[in-house]
């Protein structure tokens, strides 16, 4: 498992993160996403052999959030 960190357009809502953890909890190869409303961050472990960073990064976007960074530790 790798630690995936994707900085967000800044979320103005608390419904807007339970909307992108609802997302990331669906995503086969996610595990324990937190969504980090203060900081617009959400955090991951995912397997690269399930799922690829830039997968996860497509999802969120696709449903109208801006994936402004991407971190792979």
């Amino acid at each position: 498992m790798k630690q995936l960190t994707l900085q967000l357009e800044t979320l103005t809502c608390p419904s807007c993160l339970a909307s992108i953890e609802g997302l990331l909890k669906n995503i086969k190869g996610v595990e324990a996403p937190k969504v980090l409303f203060n900081a617009s961050k959400a955090k991951m472990q995912f397997d690269p052999a399930i799922v690829e960073p830039e997968e996860v990064q497509q999802a969120i976007e696709k449903h109208g959030y801006e994936v402004l960074k991407v971190s792979v530790k």
